[in-house]
């Protein structure tokens, strides 16, 4: 088995690195103004892959911060790099493939239109991952602002027939609260389908690390981490050392 992968993620409003916290746009913290510099920390820490979440996209329901990513991914040609945030339709996907961005998040639009994830998956095989942000086990969409009745679970095993390469889990209740990972539910999810899982949301410290690595056997492919890397309580290449050792 693949060891975890340990992903730094660097969230982007208005051309700055932040972290939000629970997903409010109007309680974030600036960590840096230049989104390359800001992935040569992570890339010079021995990170494996990149997330990148286009905050203002993600409200817009289209790509507002384009030119960073397309930047980060013109320094860093064989860094593979997932993008969320306002992708919702075949052109933004096949514009940022061109610019080589490997994975592409679809979120809300999976939730809406799960047949769009279907038509993605057989457009671009490989390069895409379903995002699933929930409260207590129940999808939100549109910047964490809607929480709909539908199970998380249900939606994974949804997509299990169209070739989804992963999803990304958020706990959102946890999400830039320094909490601690929520284990139960990520295995939960892994459990629900065939497609393995990205853990994201409270990843705090080592111990989470170390929570997730021990469960990783059931699915789980990585681990996001944010406010923690940017605070200092995780280091990412301690992490990534101790998932390649484990």
């Amino acid at each position: 088995m693949l060891s975890m992968l340990i992903i730094p993620a660097i969230d982007l409003k208005d051309g700055a690195c932040v972290r939000l916290r629970q997903g409010l746009m109007d309680d974030s913290t600036v960590y840096g103004d230049d989104p390359v510099v800001m992935a040569k920390r992570w890339v010079d820490a021995g990170t494996r892959r990149l997330h990148l979440v286009d905050l203002n996209g993600a409200f817009d329901g289209k790509p507002i911060n384009g030119e960073a990513v397309m930047a980060i991914a013109k320094a860093y040609p064989s860094l593979p790099i997932q993008i969320g945030g306002g992708i919702r339709d075949l052109k933004t996907i096949e514009h940022y493939i061109a610019a080589g961005v490997n994975y592409l998040i679809i979120g809300t639009k999976a939730v809406k239109e799960p047949e769009f994830v279907a038509e993605a998956c057989k457009e671009f095989p490989g390069h895409i991952i379903v995002g699933l942000d929930a409260k207590e086990g129940l999808v939100a969409t549109d910047g964490w602002a809607e929480v709909s009745n539908i199970k998380a679970t249900e939606l994974a095993k949804r997509f299990e027939q169209d070739g989804v390469d992963s999803i990304v889990y958020t706990d959102i209740s946890r999400d830039g609260m320094m909490q601690g990972v929520n284990v139960e539910q990520t295995v939960t999810m892994a459990q629900a389908s065939s497609i393995p899982v990205i853990a994201s949301g409270g990843i705090t410290n080592m111990d989470d690390i170390k929570a997730l690595k021990a469960v990783a056997q059931e699915g789980i492919l990585g681990a996001i981490t944010g406010r923690a890397i940017y605070e200092g309580t995780l280091d990412v290449a301690e992490a990534q050392t101790y998932c390649d050792d484990a």
